[in-house]
C-alpha cells in the first residue's frame, strides 16, 4: 500500500501505478517455471529462508531510498521487478512446502487458515499503513517491512521438517518444466481452475492497483481513506478463510469456486458505481470475501490432486495464473483508466469476472469425476471410488 501510494504522491499517473504492476509481478510470469523446479529438486524449507533474507534486503533498500529522500521513480520500477523475481521462487516453494508441514489430512484447513493469518495482517496493516503515510511517510512502512522479516526468518530456521522422499530424474531442467506443464494441460479440473484463477488475475483483480485513485480522487478519503478501504477487503477475506477453514473435506469445493468468482464479480460491480466513502467500503467486504473463498477453494483443489514430486512444478503455474496474469492487467488497467477512467474499468473487469464464474460452472459436471479420482489417487480420501460414489459426485 505504501509502495502504491508512494508511486501515486510522485506522479499522479494511474498508468504508472499500473506500470509499476506491471513490474513487480511480470517476473512471475517469466520464471515461475525455474521457481517449480527448484521447489521439486532442493530443500523447500531452506528456498522459503532465501526468499525472504532475499525480500528483507529489498524491503530495507525501499525503506533506505525513501527516507533519505533519494527514491525516484525508476528506483521503484527496479526494486519492484527484483521482488518479483524473489517471489517467483517463493511462492511455488512455500506453497508446495506448506504440505511438507502439515501433511495432506490438514491441508485444506492449514491453507485456509494460512490465508486466515495473511488477511489478518491485510486489515491490521493498511490501516496502520493509512496513519504512517498520512503522518511521517512511506518510508517507515517499508523500514516495518523489512524488520518484521527478522522474525519469520528466525521461525524458519527453528522448524524441524521432514522432507519428502526425493525422485532422482537425468532428464534437464526443460523437461522438468515442459512434464510440469504436460500435467497441468491434460488433467481437466486443474486446467479449469488455472484457467478461471488466470482470467480473474488479468480483467478483475486490477482494482487493488486502481485504489488510490478510488480513495483520493473518486471517495476524497486521502492515504487514510485508502488505508480504510484496503483494510474492508481484509476483513471480507479474512471472513472467506475462517469459512473455508470451517469445512472438513474437499467436497462441493468446485461449487465454491463458481459462486465466490461470481459474488465476487457482482460486489465488484456495486463498489465501481458507489460514490459514497463507506458504502463503498462496504461492499469491499463482499469483494474479499469473494475473492479470498476463491483463491483459497482453488489452491486446495490443486493440492488435493496434484502428485507430490509434480507440486512446486504444478504450483508454479498456480502462481503464473495468480500473480503472473495480474501484471498485464495491470498495465491494461491503468492505461484503460487513463483513457476510461477508473471506474468504467473495475466495472468492466467484473462483468468479464461473471462470464468466466459461468463457463466454469457450466464444465463442472464434466471434470468433477476425474477430481475425485484424482483426489483418491494422492492419498487425499480413502480407497478408490465406487460405483455409489462416483454417481453421487457426478449428482453433486
Amino acid at each position: 500500500m505504501a509502495q502504491a501510494w508512494l508511486v501515486y504522491r510522485l506522479t499522479g499517473s494511474s498508468l504508472l501505478l499500473g506500470s509499476v504492476g506491471f513490474a513487480s509481478q511480470f517476473p512471475v510470469f517469466l520464471v515461475a517455471p525455474l521457481g517449480g523446479i527448484v521447489a521439486d529438486r532442493h530443500n523447500r524449507q531452506r528456498v522459503v529462508i532465501g526468499t525472504q533474507i532475499a525480500s528483507m534486503v529489498l524491503a530495507l533498500v525501499f525503506a533506505l531510498l525513501t527516507l533519505t529522500g533519494k527514491m525516484h521513480v525508476w528506483h521503484i520500477f527496479v526494486l519492484a521487478a527484483l521482488l518479483g523475481v524473489v517471489n517467483a521462487f517463493d511462492i511455488p516453494g512455500r506453497q508446495a512446502f506448506l504440505v511438507d508441514m502439515v501433511g495432506k489430512e490438514d491441508l485444506m484447513n492449514a491453507i485456509a487458515l494460512n490465508s486466515s493469518m495473511f488477511n489478518g495482517a491485510r486489515i491490521i496493516g493498511p490501516a496502520i499503513a493509512g496513519i504512517l503515510v498520512a503522518k511521517i511517510g512511506e518510508g517507515w512502512c517499508f523500514f516495518a517491512n523489512g524488520v518484521s522479516y527478522i522474525a519469520v526468518i528466525i521461525g524458519l530456521l527453528m522448524m524441524r521438517v521432514q522432507r519428502p522422499a526425493q525422485r532422482t530424474s537425468a532428464a534437464s531442467p526443460w523437461a522438468h518444466i515442459v512434464e510440469g506443464f504436460r500435467f497441468v494441460r491434460h488433467t481437466a479440473p486443474i486446467r479449469a481452475i488455472l484457467l478461471l484463477l488466470g482470467l480473474v488475475s488479468l480483467v478483475a483483480m486490477p482494482y487493488t492497483i486502481l485504489m488510490p485513485i478510488f480513495a483520493d480522487k473518486i471517495l476524497h478519503g486521502g492515504p487514510r481513506g485508502l488505508g480504510i478501504l484496503m483494510g474492508a477487503t481484509g476483513v471480507g477475506a479474512l471472513l472467506g478463510a475462517l469459512t473455508l477453514a470451517s469445512r472438513s473435506g474437499v467436497q462441493g469445493l468446485g461449487k465454491w469456486v463458481a459462486f465466490s468468482c461470481a459474488g465476487f464479480g457482482v460486489s465488484l460491480i456495486l463498489f465501481s458505481l458507489s460514490r459514497n466513502f463507506w458504502l463503498s467500503a462496504a461492499f469491499l467486504l463482499p469483494v474479499g470475501f469473494g475473492m479470498m473463498l476463491q483463491m483459497s477453494s482453488s489452491n486446495t483443489l490443486i493440492q488435493a490432486m496434484v502428485p507430490d514430486h509434480l507440486r512446486g512444478r504444478v504450483m508454479a503455474v498456480y502462481s503464473m495464473m495468480f500473480m503472473g496474469m495480474a501484471p498485464f492487467g495491470a498495465f491494461f488497467g491503468g492505461a484503460l483508466a487513463d483513457r476510461l477512467g477508473a471506474p468504467l474499468t473495475v466495472l468492466m473487469g467484473a462483468v468479464a469476472c461473471i462470464g468466466g464464474a459461468a463457463l466454469f460452472g457450466l464444465q463442472l459436471p464434466k471434470i468433477r469425476v476425474e477430481a475425485r479420482q484424482l483426489i483418491v489417487a494422492q492419498s487425499m480420501t480413502a480407497g478408490a471410488p465406487s460405483e455409489e460414489m462416483t454417481a453421487r459426485v457426478a449428482e453433486d
